[in-house]
């Protein structure tokens, strides 16, 4: 079935990763006394798509433009779906899909910012702005941001800081300082997630002209940069209850710290190998998630302890 080659097409296990960020952003919404259940379900569909549409053109773009997939060593967690390169999905067919995606993801978005234009006036534009934003990092990503060093910079926003931030604003109508600083937080381990993921493919890339910091840094520098990212991200945590931005039940989210030392200990002994860093893509994707999750019950527990 086509329906079927277009969702194997969009890395469904990744697909996890957007879901978990409208968690976050929607237990952060609870926690400061704001749920609907309509909002999330909506929320959920469109981050979905809009994340399965980034990954199929994704693919499209370096099958059929740079031809990076046609030659890359493909990992458990990087070098694409793979689906192209074997057959299974042809260019025609993951362009259609990555299209077709992002309409009804955008369509989702603007259901909701019509319905929250009703509860404010002027409440959905603010929405629509977020929206246009992700879009133009998913149409900009890889094309023009991964040749010019600000790939991860983008994905870290667009999958990390924005679904948070954006699903928070569908709830209680706010952008403020919570808000802000938690969506920080996905936005470091976002980074992270894309940054990894970069190192087994970094020779494929630079050939098919890609610029990313592995690339320009080189690896054994770039590697250094991961580690200071992955502790500014759990660092963040521990500042935002501090400062008073985030609710000490945050601290749940240092959970994810267990899967984060794996990864940075097997990123820094075997980022130059192959296989041999598999593990270590593996803990750092468990990191993201991990943290994620941790951060949404802990926000969770605060809600209901709010609530009493």
């Amino acid at each position: 079935m086509e329906i079927k080659r277009w969702l194997v097409g969009s890395r469904p296990r990744y697909l996890t990763v957007a879901a978990v960020m409208v968690l976050h952003g929607s237990a952060l919404a609870y926690w400061r006394g704001s749920f609907h259940w309509l909002r999330f379900v909506l929320a959920l569909v469109g981050l979905v798509l809009l994340h399965g549409s980034a990954n199929i053109l994704n693919d499209w773009h370096d099958y059929t433009r740079t031809g990076i997939d046609r030659v890359i060593r493909r990992t458990p967690f990087s070098g694409g779906s793979g689906q192209l390169p074997v057959g299974n999905l042809s260019a025609r067919e993951a362009l259609t899909a990555g299209l077709v995606w992002l309409a009804l993801g955008s369509a989702v978005g603007v259901w909701l910012a019509v319905d929250l234009f009703g509860q404010a006036p002027g409440g959905g534009w603010l929405l629509l702005l977020l929206g246009l934003v992700g879009v133009v990092i998913i149409a900009t990503y890889t094309p023009i941001a991964v040749r010019i060093g600000l790939g991860e910079l983008l994905a870290g926003i667009g999958l990390g800081l924005l679904p948070v931030l954006g699903v928070y604003y569908v709830h209680t109508l706010q952008l403020d300082t919570a808000g802000w600083w938690s969506g920080a937080v996905a936005l470091l381990l976002t980074y992270n997630l894309f940054y990894l993921n970069e190192f087994p493919d970094w020779v494929a890339d630079k050939a098919g002209h890609r610029r990313h910091l592995v690339v320009l840094l080189g690896p054994s520098r770039a590697i250094r940069w991961y580690v200071v990212v992955e502790g500014a991200a759990f660092a963040a945590i521990v500042l935002g209850v501090s400062m008073g931005a985030l609710t000490p039940w945050a601290l749940l989210g240092l959970v994810g710290l267990l899967p984060a030392v794996r990864a940075v200990r097997g990123a820094l002994a075997n980022y130059d190998k192959f296989e041999e860093f598999f593990p270590a893509l593996g803990a750092n994707v468990t990191a993201v998630l991990v943290t994620n999750v941790a951060l949404s019950v802990g926000y969770l527990v605060a809600g209901v302890l709010a609530s009493r």
